[in-house]
C-alpha cells in the first residue's frame, strides 16, 4: 500500500530542487488530469524566446496585445502544439467560446477561432503554452513517492506569473515551504535566483 497523498487534478506539482533534469528543474506544473493511464499538465513557470505575436503571424492570426509577450514552455511533449491559458473573466470576445475552466480564474483552449478572439482583444491573463508534461501511468505517483514533487493547490494568480523563480517560491511558500530554508546540497537554499 502505497504513503503518497492522494492526486486529484487540477492541482500544482511543485518541483523539489532534486530534480536537476533542465525541463523540469524548479518548475511549477498544473496539473490537468490524473488518472490510472497516466497524468499530464502545464509548465507555468518557464517562457521560451518565441513571441506569441510571431507564432500567431505564423498562424495568420492577429496578436493586438504585448508585442515582447513570449510563449510559455508547457512541457517536452508536442512541443509543437499550442494551448492558451487565460482568465475566461477577463475576455471581452464575447463569442469566445468558454473553453474549459480548469479552475475558477482559468480558462483552456485549443481551438483556433478561440485564439484568434483572444488574440484581438486579449485579456490581461492571457498565457500561450506550447507543448505540456506528460507521465506514464504509475510514472507521477513513483515521483511524488520519491519526494520529488509537492502537491498544492492552484493559484491562479501564480498560473500567469512573470517571474518563474519567484512563481516558484510563492507556490512552495502557499504549502508552508520557505525556499531558502531547502537543504544546500539539493541546490534549493539561498542559491535559488
Amino acid at each position: 500500500m502505497s504513503n503518497a497523498p492522494e492526486l486529484k487534478a487540477p492541482a500544482f506539482l511543485l518541483a523539489m530542487p532534486q530534480i536537476q533534469d533542465p525541463f523540469f528543474q524548479r518548475s511549477v506544473v498544473l496539473l490537468l488530469a490524473h488518472e490510472d493511464e497516466g497524468s499530464l499538465g502545464f509548465i507555468v513557470n518557464r517562457f521560451t524566446d518565441a513571441k506569441v505575436a510571431d507564432v500567431l503571424t505564423g498562424m495568420e492570426l492577429e496578436w493586438k496585445g504585448d508585442a515582447a509577450l513570449r510563449a510559455n514552455f508547457g512541457g517536452p511533449v508536442q512541443p509543437q502544439i499550442g494551448s492558451v491559458l487565460y482568465d475566461p473573466g477577463e475576455t471581452q470576445a464575447a463569442a469566445v467560446e468558454k473553453g474549459h475552466e480548469v479552475v475558477q480564474g482559468i480558462g483552456l483552449t485549443q481551438n483556433s477561432s478561440d485564439l484568434a478572439k483572444l488574440g484581438a482583444d486579449p485579456p490581461k491573463h492571457f498565457r500561450l503554452v506550447l507543448g505540456y508534461a506528460g507521465w506514464g501511468a504509475g510514472q507521477l505517483l513513483d515521483e511524488i513517492e520519491r519526494n520529488d514533487w509537492i502537491i498544492a493547490p492552484v493559484e491562479p494568480r501564480l498560473v500567469f506569473g512573470e517571474d518563474a523563480i519567484v512563481v516558484w517560491k510563492e507556490a512552495l511558500a502557499t504549502v508552508g515551504i520557505d525556499a531558502a530554508t531547502l537543504p544546500a546540497w539539493t541546490g534549493g537554499g539561498e542559491g535559488v535566483n
